[in-house]
């Protein structure tokens, strides 16, 4: 019995740890490829949540179907909030464009708390938990998978060259509020897809969960792993997730914490823990490697 509650536990811990990685890699795509100061992306979870929630609590399907719908229409939603608030927001930048999606996540929350079919400040209960720790592993798998391959598309490259230079982007032809809206958009639809996962696991919404802090803790993550690396935000959301578990005991200084770590990454490493590269067996064999080349150097004869 013990055994099943450690399992439990650590279940949990793990199902929470590949939501923030969803959650971090999607914001990645906007902040560190595309190079826009985003702070709001919990409103963009919250809307993906509450989106599946309403479809699975008002539809009679099968567990599958309501699964892949809710996490298909909770992604479309927030995907057309992401279009609607990036046509005009995008056409600022840097801590402009930050107080907006900031303002734009806070009214998303207020709304959430007032509006009769969200459940008002009670939320939503009853949802139906169908995500278990294999589901959300390979909707994990899927998601990383589609962000590797989306950065090293065309349409990658040219996200990747607005936050370079976007003047000279746009002299070679590049349509760059086409690119930004696009980007933000699908920042937005992945963020949907982690808020309807994070919906049909908890089988309660609070609205109150989703707060500015959240967004910046997603922030955090996206920062320390490096901004423009995905594989760095998976290790630093698995890093982040499970200090968590320890820092619950000291609630009150949770953050403070994390202030202190930030400023001591910016100082030592601020480019994050893997900087805008990508973790890979090969590399980290070359390195050993010549590690051990400079360590054992070959005698001449």
């Amino acid at each position: 019995m013990g055994m099943g509650v450690v399992n439990n536990y650590m279940t949990g811990i793990l199902i929470f740890t590949g939501i923030n990685i969803i959650m971090a890699a999607s914001l990645n795509l906007a902040t560190g490829y595309l190079g826009q100061l985003v702070l709001g992306h919990a409103g963009f979870m919250a809307i993906g949540a509450y989106a599946a929630a309403l479809f699975a609590l008002n539809t009679e399907m099968p567990d599958l179907p309501t699964l892949v719908g809710g996490m298909a229409i909770g992604g479309a939603v927030a995907g057309l909030f992401g279009i609607l608030i990036g046509i005009p927001a995008l056409r600022l930048r840097g801590d402009y464009l930050g107080i907006v999606t900031l303002g734009f996540g806070e009214i998303i929350r207020i709304a959430l708390l007032n509006l009769p079919f969200t459940g008002g400040a009670a939320g939503l209960r009853r949802i139906p938990k169908l995500v278990n720790f294999n589901i959300l592993y390979v909707a994990v798998v899927l998601t990383i998978t589609f962000l590797f391959l989306f950065v090293r598309s065309r349409h990658g490259r040219a996200i990747h060259s607005i936050k370079e230079d976007e003047i000279a982007a746009e002299s070679v032809g590049i349509p760059t509020t086409f690119y930004k809206v696009y980007g933000f958009a699908v920042s937005a639809f992945l963020a949907g897809v982690g808020g309807s996962l994070f919906a049909f696991y908890q089988s309660i919404l609070d609205p109150r969960k989703f707060t500015f802090m959240l967004s910046v803790e997603f922030f955090i993550i996206v920062v320390l792993g490096g901004m423009g690396s995905i594989t760095g935000t998976i290790l630093a959301a698995l890093l982040l997730s499970f200090a968590n578990e320890f820092l619950y005991s000291v609630e009150n200084f949770r953050l403070v914490i994390y202030a202190l770590l930030l400023i001591t990454m910016m100082i030592f490493k601020p480019d994050g823990l893997l900087g805008t590269r990508e973790f890979s067996l090969n590399g980290l064999l070359d390195r050993v490697k010549t590690l051990v080349g400079k360590s054992f150097p070959k005698s001449k004869r």
